[in-house]
């Protein structure tokens, strides 16, 4: 909705649904932009340091065995933490943005290599990679596109990644 979102993704939804057109109200779209704009305008104008601590934020099921915790989004990206459990994988996907990922907590493994706690991973945009395991369960870090189900490539390696055949 706007360059740079400072509200969480549910109160920006929330906001985008009440600032539709409305006939019955008399809400034309000229209108219901205008008023989302001030409202996005005011809140940006008072917009100071964001700091989530720990135990702060809303963890939700991504897929299974991972759980992610949104920290910021934007238009088209977001700063993202993944819990990933023990025997965790995550699918082979492509990235339509440069992905940046910090392992902060364990380790993981795409494909043969394992990237171990302190490890910085780059998957540049349009580039593919294998799925991602942790054995023994991870905390990463990641910037990068809003993760979509069109990014999976269902193919072979996804298959395997799910069913070890």
């Amino acid at each position: 909705m706007t360059e740079r979102s400072v509200l969480p993704p549910a109160l920006e939804a929330r906001l985008l649904e009440v600032t539709q057109p409305d006939p019955e109200h008399k809400l034309d779209a000229m209108d219901a932009a205008t008023i989302r704009e001030r409202v996005l305008k005011r809140i940006h104008s008072t917009r100071a340091l964001t700091t989530i601590q720990v135990d702060e934020g809303e963890w939700a099921p991504f897929s299974p065995k991972v759980s992610i915790k949104v920290l910021r989004r934007d238009v088209d990206t977001q700063s993202y933490l993944l819990r990933l459990e023990p025997g965790a994988v995550l699918l082979p996907h492509v990235h339509v943005h440069d992905e940046e990922c910090m392992v902060l907590e364990g380790e993981m493994r795409i494909g043969n290599l394992v990237v171990k706690q302190g490890a910085y991973h780059l998957a540049p945009r349009g580039v593919a990679h294998e799925p991602i395991r942790s054995e023994f369960g991870a905390l990463l870090f990641l910037r990068g596109a809003i993760p979509a189900a069109s990014q999976v490539r269902w193919g072979r390696a996804a298959v395997h990644a799910l069913t070890g055949r």
